[in-house]
């Protein structure tokens, strides 16, 4: 992210992530790594509309179909560090109902990664003499 922000910086350029709602909803990012961009166009689109966008830019069908992975360790796709699929978290996030164990599992990767959603924490205000 240094790189990108240096190189960003030197051409009048801004940082944009590719986070989607899955991800965003799950916390499935790094905080200062992939999250820490400057604008996320992606945000509000399910992973299957990800796809689909896809498809309709032209990506390759081999990328389109490949398993999405953090490629931080090898052999690990998303859905097994996530243990529910992209079709399943679409479903949810759309209020349609999943297995429970699932929906369950969805709630607490959400609680779990709340504070890479906000802001950093600051003190409380406080007044000086």
């Amino acid at each position: 992210m240094v790189t990108l922000y240096a190189l960003a910086t030197q051409h009048n350029y801004l940082v944009t992530g590719t986070d989607n709602w899955a991800e965003w909803y799950t916390g499935y990012f790094t905080k200062f790594g992939d999250g820490g961009v400057d604008l996320v166009p992606l945000i509000h689109l399910t992973k299957g509309e990800v796809w689909q966008a896809a498809k309709i830019l032209g990506v390759p069908q081999t990328i389109i179909d490949r398993k999405p992975t953090a490629g931080i360790l090898p052999g690990i796709c998303d859905e097994d560090e996530l243990r529910v699929t992209y079709p399943e978290i679409d479903h949810f996030l759309l209020g349609d109902s999943i297995a429970k164990p699932h929906e369950d599992r969805l709630l607490e990767l959400h609680k779990m990664s709340e504070h890479k959603r906000n802001l950093a924490l600051t003190p409380p205000n406080w007044k000086r003499d």
